[in-house]
């Protein structure tokens, strides 16, 4: 592993091959999807499902095929969601492949570049800023390497590593770079021992999720003992338990019984709400967004403030030299080459590789001593004992000259910024640097101005639009940049944001309620630690705001796993990209409007058809407790509801779901969704079951009785679905529209009238129906209003 010059070689290409056949490597099943059999598992295994097949199973012993048509659909709404969720995940797996995440090895004494799942056992890993370790090892060598293992362990202060240390895979090399010995790997390693950090598929907060959740929750409650009682109520329709299995009418009974159940279960809810997260992220991964995962597609919804760092989102990201700005007329001998140096060092960040157009290497430097360049102190310095012999320090002005002495360079460096021009100084101080100043990362004494260095940034041509965007959406901008605060300022302003001067973050309160309050005051924030911006992210949280953090450099991670929903850039660091929910895989800041409309468009959607759905399970459940009350026949058979739950509510909001909507979100979806279905529900359901004793009482037939029924249900299903798609336009007429024509083919073709067991109605049952249909439909419109108030009054547009 080494030569004999004690230089570190790696592992050989024969060495890599036996771990490989080993096993040892750091291969790890730790998809950006979900498991292909999670997805079978929440498709198919479910209680609901359970309940379905065992009714499916209990009719085909009875021999009534016919009444086990919602098997068929069941079945078919399993199929489709598993679909669905496979075609996501292939997408979201095919675009997380070709964007994995890559590390530096040395092998052979060659520095390769391989993907993390490519890195085995003994490898020896090169560390530099804005690294993600890939796997747990021990430290060969360092130079000043710092990691932010506060992920793993909660420890929020960067950790100084050590010779012989241990670094933690998932851990974020946040400063200095190192050489490491990996000594564990794969699913041995200790980020993937913590499930909770390891799992890259997690729910994220979804109240989509956690409503449709509660729902089912008490549904499964109230099933078995409604089951009961339905059952109970349809055998003494029939004589009692013991008539009706002497005389087989039992049969009949357990029928209905089954047909008062399956109504109840809200099956297609959670089936629109899988779809509509998939199909969701299959749309934004077209557009090259790679979500990590899909309920974050919902969070995008509930975003109302978004934190932009200046570099890679209102700006390109690659800088420019601009200028130098001597400060002195007597420069020290070497400070070109010492920017050179700067420029050339394999760990220069961004703005440093710069100089190396404008400043050419001339011979190599040797350093004799460097404190690394750090996000939270914003400088660097280096020691040279030969040519350009003395400490150089390159950075802020107002970080590395904040005497009262220094306030002309400071104002200097001011008006440069106001510009919109990024501004360096680069610093000399004649004497070394001191073993105790590399310790504790302290200026060298006596440093003095050389130049002013200035850096342009392009503003990105789509940047104006997509905060306009922001702004008519009700979405709150907030710009944290560790730059100079009157250049974050004057670029901020270019883009059309109302931002007459930065925020020295510096003056920021630590205090929670203090800092909520100044970001309700400012928009532009310069100067911004990382520790700060992860501060910024909780203290909105912490006043109510749903938070998306977007960002690219290793600085944004902490804030970006803080945030509701973190967005990194594809040029970003590993580790940002990393603990980011989404990905925009082309840099692209144009996406992020699109990326917010889709969120919202799905939880609009899934709001208007979750109506339909818990509706029909109000008014299922209602009919089944009150026919079981009264001890009446169950006016439906199974088929009958299958035909009408598929052409008023399952194939409508198939469609319905997946239609372009940007209304805003508003918190409280379930409530909203029940203060309409549960009165409208009660509606139909006491509607249905006071036909059904009128019908009675006049002596109509069941086969009669249930006809109207059905045509009564037809009739306020279809208003129900015309209700909640107002406005009616567009795409919304064609569906409608169809499942009209396809209610009408099911009455008037004779095929289908013997199937579903209906006959002509007489005109006792004609009056009954319409005078019912219109008592509902005026019920429901009176409830609709009323919801429209409500909506309103808990701040809503009404337009639910």
């Amino acid at each position: 592993m080494t030569d004999t010059a004690g230089q570190l070689l790696g592992l050989s290409d024969a060495d890599v091959a036996q771990r490989v056949a080993d096993g040892r490597t750091n291969a790890y099943t730790d998809a950006t999807s979900r498991s292909a059999w999670s997805i079978i598992r929440a498709n198919v295994f479910t209680l609901f499902n359970g309940i379905i097949v065992a009714c499916f199973a209990v009719l085909l012993i009875l021999g009534r095929w016919q009444d086990a048509l919602f098997g068929l659909s069941a079945i078919a709404n399993t199929i489709i969601g598993s679909v669905q969720e496979f075609r996501a995940k292939a997408a979201l797996d095919k675009l997380a492949l070709l964007h994995a995440p890559t590390a530096r090895v040395m092998r052979g004494g060659e520095l390769r570049e391989v993907t993390t799942a490519e890195v085995v056992l003994d490898d020896i890993l090169v560390l530099r800023a804005g690294d993600q370790i890939a796997a747990d090892g021990a430290v060969l060598d360092t130079a000043r390497l710092q990691a932010d293992e506060s992920m793993l362990t909660g420890e929020s202060d960067a950790v100084d590593k050590l010779p012989d240390d241990e670094v933690l895979s998932g851990s974020i090399v946040v400063g200095g770079e190192g050489v490491v010995r990996v000594t564990r790997v794969g699913a041995d390693s200790f980020a993937n021992k913590l499930a909770s950090e390891a799992k890259r598929f997690s729910l994220v907060a979804s109240e989509l999720r956690r409503s449709v959740d509660k729902v089912l929750k008490f549904q499964a409650w109230i099933i078995g003992p409604v089951a009961l009682l339905v059952l109970n109520a349809q055998m003494f329709v029939f004589g009692g338990w013991q008539q009706a299995i002497e005389s087989g009418d039992w049969r009949q009974a357990a029928v209905n019984a089954i047909a008062a159940v399956i109504a109840m279960i809200p099956l297609g809810l959670v089936l629109m709400t899988s779809i509509a997260f998939a199909v969701g992220a299959v749309k934004l991964a077209a557009r090259q967004v790679l979500v990590q995962e899909l309920p974050a597609v919902e969070g995008l919804a509930r975003v109302d403030v978004i934190c932009l760092d200046k570099t890679g989102t209102l700006t390109e990201g690659e800088i420019v030299f601009d200028e130098a700005h001597p400060v002195t007329e007597a420069a020290p001998e070497g400070w070109n080459d010492v920017l050179a140096w700067y420029g050339a060092e394999p760990d220069a960040n961004a703005t440093a590789r710069c100089l190396t157009a404008a400043y050419v290497v001339d011979g190599a430097l040797d350093p004799a001593g460097r404190i690394p360049f750090s996000s939270a102190r914003k400088w660097s310095a280096v020691s040279f004992e030969s040519d350009a012999r003395g400490t150089w320090v390159l950075g802020g002005p107002e970080m590395v000259f904040k005497g009262a002495d220094h306030a002309t360079l400071r104002a200097q460096s001011a008006q440069l910024a106001a510009s919109g021009r990024r501004t360096l100084v680069l610093g000399y101080a004649p004497s070394p640097l001191s073993a105790a100043e590399i310790e504790e990362e302290t200026l060298p004494q006596n440093v003095v101005p050389v130049t002013l260095l200035t850096f342009r940034e392009s503003v990105r041509s789509d940047a104006l639009e997509t905060l306009g965007y922001f702004a008519s959406q009700g979405v709150a901008v907030k710009i944290i940049s560790g730059d100079n605060p009157q250049t974050v300022a004057a670029i901020a302003r270019e883009v059309g944001l109302d931002a007459e001067t930065g925020f020295d973050a510096r003056e920021l309160p630590e205090n929670e309620d203090a800092l909520a309050a100044a970001l309700e005051e400012h928009t532009v924030f310069g100067r911004v630690t990382p520790t700060q911006k992860k501060a910024i992210v909780q203290a909105l949280k912490s006043k109510g705001h749903t938070v998306a953090m977007t960002g690219d450099g290793v600085n944004d991670a902490l804030a970006i796993k803080e945030a509701d929903i973190g967005i990194a850039m594809e040029s970003g660091s590993a580790a940002t990209k990393a603990v980011a929910r989404i990905v925009l895989l082309d840099g692209k800041f144009e996406h992020l409007p699109g990326v917010v409309a889709e969120g919202r468009q799905v939880i609009a959607n899934i709001e208007r058809v979750s109506m339909l759905f818990l509706t029909k399970t109000s008014y299922a459940t209602v009919l089944a407790i009150v026919f079981g009350l009264s001890i009446m026949q169950f006016p439906f058979l199974p088929r009958q509801l299958s035909v009408i739950d598929g052409l008023t509510i399952g194939i409508p909001a198939f469609f319905l779901a997946l239609m372009p909507n940007m209304r805003r979100y508003i918190p409280g979806f379930l409530r909203r969704s029940l203060s309409f279905a549960i009165p409208a529900g009660i509606i139909v359901g006491l509607v249905l079951w006071w036909y059904a004793w009128a019908a009675t009482g006049a002596d109509i037939e069941q086969d009669e009785l249930r006809t109207g029924s059905t045509l009564i249900l037809t009739i306020v299903g279809l208003w129900v679905l015309v209700v909640l798609s107002r406005p009616i336009d567009g795409w919304k007429i064609v569906i409608i529209g169809a499942m009209m024509i396809g209610l009408i083919l099911v009455y008037a073709v004779p095929i289908a009238r013997q199937f579903l067991g209906l006959v002509d109605p007489s005109l006792t049952v004609t009056v009954l129906v319409i005078g019912f249909s219109v008592l509902a439909i005026a019920g429901i419109e009176v409830v609709r209003f009323i919801h429209r108030r409500y909506v309103r009054r808990l701040g809503g547009t009404g337009d639910y």
